[in-house]
């Protein structure tokens, strides 16, 4: 217990999922650089065992690992939204009744 491991793909974190029959994920949208722009995601998978914790990072304009696209504001910030998170998870991992909790430190 108290274990963090990082997995570093998508499809290994979505089989992490389905292996555990996870019914809730957290998620931060994180920001990333230049600072004005919120464009990393950390999803985090709680077991009995250890918290999984998969990173991505925007490359253009979507996420790397997930190929999330990013928005853009009128001030031209490129962000995720909340919805597209949940949106892109609940699609890629087959079930609609998935939980996902947002979190947000300073």
């Amino acid at each position: 217990m108290g274990k963090v491991i990082r997995v570093d793909s998508w499809e290994e974190f979505k089989q992490l999922i389905k292996r555990y029959r996870i019914k809730e994920i957290v998620y931060r949208i994180e920001m990333g650089v230049p600072a004005k722009n919120l464009t990393g995601l950390r999803l985090i998978l709680p077991t009995p065992d250890a918290q999984y914790v998969f990173v991505d990072t925007a490359a253009g304009n979507m996420l790397r690992k997930t190929g999330i696209k990013l928005r853009v504001d009128e001030f031209s910030n490129m962000y995720i939204s909340d919805e597209d998170v949940i949106n892109f998870i609940k699609s890629n991992i087959g079930d609609k009744e998935i939980k996902l909790y947002s979190y947000f430190t300073m």
